[in-house]
C-alpha cells in the first residue's frame, strides 16, 4: 500500500495525481512498491543555478519528489535544504503546499554562492537523525556542478554508508559530471560498507525528461541498495 492513497493525493493535491500515478508505476517496475521511506530533497543555489529556478526546473523536480514521497511516506511532507557555499536555508514542501513554493524560497534566500555538498550532506544525516523513524531516507540529491571541497564530500558519503540513507544525485546542465560518477563508483568494501548513492545526469533541459524516465533513473539503484543495506545489518526490515 502506498503511504498516502490515491484518494487523498486527489483531494489535498489534485495537481500532482498524474505524476503521484506515474511514480507508483515506477516503484512497480522496481519492485519497491509498498516500501516506506522518508523523502528528502536537497537543491543547489550554487550561481550557475540561477537559470533552473527561472525556468521552472527545480520547482517542477520538487513536484515530482513529493508526488514520490506520497508513495513512500505517510505524512506527504519532504523536508527541503538549499545550499551553496553552507545552508542557506531549510523549509517543507507538502501536499497541502508545493504549488509556486520553490522560488520565492530560493529568492527569500539571498546570495548564491559556491557548491559545497558536504554541508548539505550533513544536514541532511543531522536532521534524519533528530527525526528519522524506523524507515531508510531516500535523498534526491540535485546539483549542476562539482562540489568545493571533493575530499569533505566524499568522506560524508564513505562515513554515512552505515547509515540507512541513500544519496539519489541529479545532474542539471551541461557539466560532465566526473566527480559525481567517480563517487557513484567509489569501491565497496574498499572506501564504504554498501553501495549507498547512485547518480544521472537530466542534462541542460531537465523539464524535457520524461516524468516516468524520471521516476525509473531516481529508483534505478534504490532497490540494490536496499539488499546490500539489508545483508549488513544496515536495515532491520
Amino acid at each position: 500500500m502506498p503511504g498516502v492513497s490515491l484518494e487523498k493525493v486527489a483531494v489535498r493535491a489534485p495537481g500532482l495525481v498524474s505524476l503521484y500515478k506515474t511514480a507508483g508505476v515506477s516503484l512497480a517496475k522496481h519492485r519497491v512498491e509498498g516500501r516506506r521511506a522518508a523523502v528528502y530533497l536537497v537543491l543547489d543555489r550554487s550561481g550557475s543555478m540561477r537559470p533552473y529556478y527561472r525556468d521552472g526546473s527545480v520547482q517542477h523536480l520538487a513536484e515530482q519528489t513529493l508526488a514520490l514521497a506520497a508513495h513512500l511516506d505517510d505524512d506527504g511532507v519532504v523536508p527541503v535544504v538549499f545550499f551553496s557555499t553552507d545552508i542557506d536555508g531549510t523549509a517543507e514542501i507538502s501536499l497541502d503546499a508545493y504549488r509556486d513554493r520553490i522560488n520565492p524560497l530560493h529568492e527569500s534566500m539571498g546570495h548564491m554562492g559556491r557548491t559545497n555538498y558536504h554541508v548539505a550532506m550533513q544536514a541532511v544525516l543531522d536532521h534524519y537523525e533528530a527525526h528519522g523513524g524506523p524507515d531508510p531516507a531516500f535523498v534526491v540529491f540535485q546539483t549542476d556542478g562539482s562540489p568545493s571541497s571533493r575530499a569533505a564530500a566524499e568522506h560524508v558519503l564513505c562515513t554515512a554508508a552505515r547509515l540507512p540513507v541513500f544519496w539519489q544525485f541529479v545532474g542539471f546542465g551541461q557539466d560532465e559530471f566526473r566527480f559525481l560518477r567517480r563517487l557513484d563508483e567509489l569501491p565497496v568494501p574498499g572506501r564504504r560498507v554498501v553501495d549507498n548513492a547512485g547518480f544521472f545526469a537530466a542534462g541542460p533541459a531537465p523539464k524535457s525528461l520524461s516524468d516516468a524516465e524520471l521516476y525509473d533513473r531516481l529508483l534505478g539503484e534504490f532497490p540494490q541498495w536496499l539488499t546490500a543495506a539489508r545483508a549488513a545489518g544496515i536495515l532491520r526490515d
